[in-house]
C-alpha cells in the first residue's frame, strides 16, 4: 500500500486562515488509517519538501478563495488542483507557497501522482484563534470529504 500524506495549511491565529490545520486536527481525532500520515504544515515552506519524498498521494487542506459563500468546501483533484495553483492571482498566501513546493517536488521527481486540494472558502482572515461560524459548521463536512477521498485512494492501492 502506498504512503498517503494529508497536509493541513494555515495560521490558526488568523481566524479562517487556519482551517486546513483544523481539518487535519479533526482527521487526527478519528480512527487512524493505515498508510496515512496527517501533518500540520503551518504556513508552509520549502522545508516540507522532505516530507513529500516517498509519498504516493497528497491531500492538502487549506482556505481557498473560490468566490463562493463562506464555508463552501471544494475538492480540486489532479490537474484541477494544478490549474488552481497556476492561476495568476493566488487566493491565499499558501497557494503561492504550495505551488512553489509542488514545483520543487516536480523538479526533484518526487511529486505525488495522486494529489488533491480540499479548499474551504474563508469568511474572515484576521487576528483571532477561532473559525468563523460558517467555517466551524463546515468543518465536519470537510473532514468527511477528506476521509472519503483517503479511503478511495487506499482502496485503489489494495
Amino acid at each position: 500500500m502506498g504512503r498517503i500524506l494529508v497536509l493541513g495549511l494555515g495560521n490558526i491565529l488568523q481566524g479562517d486562515d487556519g482551517v486546513g490545520v483544523h481539518i487535519v486536527r479533526w482527521l487526527a481525532g478519528q480512527a487512524p488509517m493505515t498508510g496515512v500520515t496527517v501533518l500540520d504544515g503551518g504556513t508552509i515552506g520549502s522545508s516540507l519538501l522532505v516530507v513529500l519524498e516517498g509519498v504516493d498521494a497528497l491531500l492538502v487542506a487549506d482556505a481557498v478563495e473560490s468566490g463562493r459563500e463562506a464555508g463552501r468546501v471544494t475538492l480540486f483533484q489532479g490537474e484541477a488542483m494544478d490549474r488552481l495553483l497556476a492561476r495568476p492571482k493566488a487566493g491565499s498566501v499558501h497557494e503561492a507557497g504550495l505551488a512553489e513546493l509542488l514545483d520543487m517536488a516536480r523538479l526533484l521527481d518526487c511529486l505525488p501522482s495522486r494529489r488533491a486540494l480540499l479548499g474551504i472558502q474563508p469568511q474572515t482572515i484576521a487576528w483571532g484563534d477561532t473559525l468563523s461560524p460558517p467555517l466551524a459548521r463546515s468543518l465536519p463536512e470537510a473532514g468527511c470529504r477528506a476521509r472519503s477521498l483517503l479511503e478511495e485512494w487506499r482502496r485503489e492501492d489494495s
